[in-house]
């Protein structure tokens, strides 16, 4: 006669999705920014927005940071505005110092979080990058016509591939928002030329990368600013429906993971069954 299997044998195996499932989200932003007494405002407007689960659940990102001082055009908003705004400081790609500074073209049109929400009209989610030269990154809204108004600071933390969280000098504000883009506005004067990358004399923490991490993927290609499709829109931004599928989405992978995890489960509940039996 077969002995019956341990009842916890069946139950390991029966929470094993569960267990499986938290491995897909490997970051939590709150506490990166909690390393950083000057990102405490903008840690918390994250969780007013609440934006948090949405950047935990990407595993591919980069998260746009303002200090203190800087973010204080954000506070106060109404929650719909502040959701907005704040989504588009949540790029769905790796970047980090390394490669803002050797941009293909030298400038590049950046898919955020604002876009996939679906909310975002034009081109009010995407961002324009630029390395403007002479070891300056600049970013702006990449809806036509808007000024670059904000620059790269440094790099807080990284995780190569999985996310990267760097410092820029001011909020980016959607034009469709009222209010407009900021006033601390650094538009470019001449066509940006190729500059070798200043080496990083800021230390910044690097977190350990997961042994899951995806390579990098390819950063889209924009032509110089100045230079405009027939339609109006950035010359190499994304069109048509490839800014609904914003790169390094981790929705597939964890259904995978969860899904996989789902199927070992019942196996073995069957196998146990059959024992039983």
């Amino acid at each position: 006669m077969t002995s019956r299997p341990p009842a916890l044998f069946v139950l390991f195996f029966f929470f094993l999705p569960f267990l499986l499932f938290p491995l897909a989200a490997s970051h939590n932003i709150t506490r990166i920014l909690a390393q950083f007494d000057d990102f405490s405002t903008f840690s918390s407007l994250l969780t007013q927005a609440q934006l948090v689960s949405d950047i935990n659940s990407r595993r591919t990102i980069t998260v746009l940071a303002v200090d203190n001082g800087a973010v204080s055009s954000a506070s106060g908003r109404p929650i719909d505005e502040l959701k907005k705004i704040l989504s588009l400081h949540v790029v769905l790609d790796y970047y980090d110092d390394e490669k803002l500074h050797n941009l293909r073209n030298h400038t590049a049109i950046l898919t955020t979080l604002f876009q996939a929400t679906g909310l975002a009209t034009g081109r009010n989610g995407f961002l324009n990058v630029t390395n403007m030269g002479n070891g300056q990154i600049a970013f702006g809204s990449a809806v036509p016509g808007s000024p670059l108004v904000a620059n790269f600071v440094k790099v807080l933390a990284t995780r190569p591939y999985n996310i990267s969280v760097i410092q820029i000098s001011s909020v980016i504000v959607p034009p469709s928002i009222s209010g407009g883009a900021s006033n601390h506005s650094t538009s470019p004067t001449a066509a940006p030329v190729a500059a070798p990358s200043p080496a990083n004399a800021t230390l910044t923490p690097t977190l350990a990368p997961s042994e899951d991490a995806p390579s990098p993927t390819h950063t889209p290609v924009a032509s110089p600013p100045g230079l405009m499709s027939p339609d109006g829109s950035p010359a190499g931004a994304p069109s048509g429906n490839s800014a609904d599928a914003p790169a390094g989405d981790s929705s597939a992978a964890e259904r995978v993971v969860a899904g996989a995890g789902v199927a070992i489960a019942m196996a073995f509940a069957m196998l146990a069954s059959l024992q039983m039996s």
